[in-house]
């Protein structure tokens, strides 16, 4: 199988350079800067193990690779908020032999969040989830660095919908005359398939697993990404008031996840618990500091620090925020860090800037409008 890597940041990136590093076919897919230095230079992978130049293709779009292959695996790795645009882009592309990728190639969402996989799902029929556990940063253009070993990552993979035991595999031809779909093959899988997982989806984990990743195949994946939703509920802290390191820090966490679980309960949706995730980790995923400096900050922190104008906040606290205003649970934290998290991206402030004592501050702030029945400012 080929996999094109839709969007070669931190996770995008670590995860093709990996494939590419044990062998296996990679397309990047990338923009301005970052993929005039692909092009030019190859990706540096910088991991645990050293720094290496993987020089795979890189394009900006679907266009300048012809019509793609019937055994291309998308890798959906773009920040959520620019999902909805690559899934628009990459679905009507031609495949060889008939039909578009929409209707006949398989989709991973390896987002956080839980949102992209019902984005793919509208236009795509061959959706899987993925809860990425990924130490990784997107460094400068061209340069993503991994500081997980002996592990770069977990990856747990999963079928959506979930448990219909009627995910389509894809023959790898255009059937001519047969009435459905490119690729379908008429039917449910074949017994004895477990649920949550076909046999695309053993293949693409058993590659992931040449490369320096554990990748389970589970019947419910969406209650790994809802823990994992959990933890990034922290992202949008850490980009507006840096790495939590403070007591301080630490306690407006505990308060932030308290509101999400609060929600997730009422809203009946399992995840995966604290000690659970612990003993499925282990020890397989250590970080190592790269270049001998304590850790920057994740994923939303990095989009602020690159100038992007978006972050993922409307899909992190903002799943909490709405799933607390459908459920009847009050969310002034999520919803003040999804607002403070959305400014700082539009105005382009500064990663960090905002002392944790004032931010501490605002969300007390916050909380006391809602239990005096005050309008919230938010």
């Amino acid at each position: 199988m080929r996999y094109i890597i839709i969007g070669a940041g931190a996770v995008g990136g670590a995860i093709g350079g990996r494939l590419a590093e044990a062998g296996h076919e990679v397309v990047l897919v990338a923009r301005g800067a970052h993929l005039a230095a692909l092009r030019a230079d190859g990706l540096r992978l910088v991991t645990p193990e050293g720094p290496r130049v993987h020089r795979v293709p890189a394009v900006g779009g679907p266009g300048e690779l012809g019509a793609l292959r019937a055994d291309d695996v998308l890798v959906l790795t773009v920040k959520t908020q620019d999902g909805e645009a690559a899934l628009q882009e990459w679905g009507p592309a031609p495949v060889a032999g008939g039909g578009t990728a929409a209707e006949r190639l398989p989709v991973l969402c390896a987002q956080n969040g839980v949102e992209s996989r019902r984005l793919a799902l509208r236009r795509f029929r061959r959706v899987y989830g993925v809860c990425v556990w990924l130490p990784a940063t997107f460094v400068q253009p061209g340069t993503v660095a991994a500081a997980g070993t002996p592990l770069t990552g977990m990856l747990h993979l999963g079928r959506y919908p979930e448990n219909t035991g009627a995910h389509p595999e894809s023959t790898g031809r255009h059937p001519e005359g047969t009435g459905g779909h490119p690729g379908n093959t008429g039917g449910p899988e074949p017994s004895g398939h477990p649920e949550g997982s076909d046999d695309t989806l053993r293949r693409i984990a058993a590659d992931l697993e040449t490369a320096r990743f554990e990748a389970p195949v589970v019947p419910d994946v969406a209650r790994w990404q809802y823990a994992k939703l959990l933890g990034n509920l922290a992202n949008a802290i850490e980009a507006v008031s840096g790495v939590i390191t403070t007591d301080e820090g630490r306690e407006l966490y505990a308060r932030v996840r308290a509101e999400g679980t609060a929600v997730l309960d009422a809203a009946g949706i399992a995840y995966a618990g604290e000690d659970e995730q612990r003993e499925v980790r282990g020890d397989k995923i250590t970080l190592r500091p790269l270049d001998g400096s304590a850790r920057r900050g994740g994923s939303s922190w990095q989009s602020l620090d690159r100038g992007t104008g978006t972050i993922e906040a409307d899909y992190l606290n903002g799943e909490i925020t709405l799933l607390g205003r459908l459920h009847g649970v009050p969310t002034p934290l999520n919803a003040l860090l999804q607002r403070l998290a959305n400014t700082f991206a539009r105005e382009r402030r500064a990663a960090g800037s905002m002392p944790v004592t004032e931010l501490v501050r605002l969300a007390d702030e916050a909380v006391a409008f809602v239990q005096e029945g005050r309008p919230s400012r938010l």
